[in-house]
């Protein structure tokens, strides 16, 4: 089993439906119907240098929901990286701390740098443009639960695909279990080169195209993504390429298919969509505490 989180290409698809299996345990009590001490005595360090509300909210609560607790920072300005104290330097400190270490960075790689650098378990909560695993499991997840299976889905996944870390997670997790995947975006915005070659190496059949109407009367999810402001290099390519693709109510309220999103949204997805049957994107959220509950109890209980 695994010891570390820090890439979902690290993980079998044995692995994955292990841990999917554990989370729905975790489900009565990630909703306050049942409670645990498994963790009591146990602390897990939080390194968060790029803002973040779902996955660092969901790891405090998923750690406090087993018995356990949180120590560390979601702001820069207030810890000694802000006087020039280096990453491994303050990763080595916060391991002395806790038993386990969750980290959020701007930079690609840095995950795997920390996990070099500590004894302690790692997880990856996004890494740049890199990967973003644990967002990976709760999309499974969610899928898992509302289908039943993931291996015959069809799953469109919608906006940015070049800098958006969760659908690259998530193009290699789908392609282990076997889903048909199609990419909507911008030509600028395509799903990297190394990625669909990884996928068409395993013998993935890929669909790219710009156009949403190409693919949405055939898929069983479409996943979308915003565009992502933060990860353009050009100001001016981002205010061109913003609002690319818009989903509300009549594209989706009668197809027979879901609607996920990271979150946040911003204005990929009319706010009238919230109401329809075909919204998961909040459900989703919420399962990102049985989900890294999993993970806690089994790297560190385990």
């Amino acid at each position: 089993m695994f010891e570390n989180v820090i890439s979902i290409k690290d993980f079998s698809r044995k692995d994955i439906e292990v841990i999917l299996r554990e989370a729905e345990k975790m489900e009565p009590i990630a909703a306050g119907m049942e409670s645990s001490d498994i963790l009591s005595g146990k602390m897990l360090g939080m390194m968060f240098y790029e803002p973040s509300t779902r996955t660092r909210l969901s790891f405090e609560t998923a750690m406090k929901r087993l018995g356990g607790d949180v120590v560390g920072f979601a702001d820069t300005g207030a810890i000694s990286a802000a006087k020039g104290e280096s990453l491994a330097d303050t990763a080595r400190m916060l391991a002395g701390y806790s038993d386990a270490i969750v980290i959020r960075h701007n930079l690609e790689g840095a995950a795997r740098y920390v996990y070099d650098t500590v004894d302690v378990p790692v997880i990856n909560a996004g890494d740049g443009s890199g990967q973003h695993p644990t967002q990976t499991l709760l999309d499974l997840y969610t899928m898992n639960r509302f289908f039943g299976s993931i291996s015959d889905l069809r799953v469109a996944l919608v906006g940015d695909l070049k800098y958006g870390r969760t659908v690259h997670s998530l193009a290699y997790a789908l392609a282990a279990f076997g889903a048909a995947m199609s990419f909507v975006s911008p030509p600028e915005l395509r799903m990297p080169d190394d990625i669909i070659h990884d996928l068409q190496g395993g013998g993935v059949e890929v669909n790219e195209t710009k156009k949403l109407e190409d693919v949405i009367d055939d898929v069983d999810v479409l996943y979308v993504t915003r565009i992502q402001r933060e990860r353009f290099p050009d100001p001016e390519e981002y205010s061109r390429i913003r609002g690319a693709y818009r989903i509300d109510r009549p594209m989706v309220e009668e197809r027979d298919l879901i609607v996920m999103h990271p979150l946040p949204r911003v204005d990929e997805i009319s706010p009238d969509v919230d109401s329809l049957p075909q919204a998961m994107y909040f459900r989703q959220a919420f399962y990102g505490v049985p989900v890294r509950m999993a993970l806690l109890k089994m790297l560190i209980k385990n």
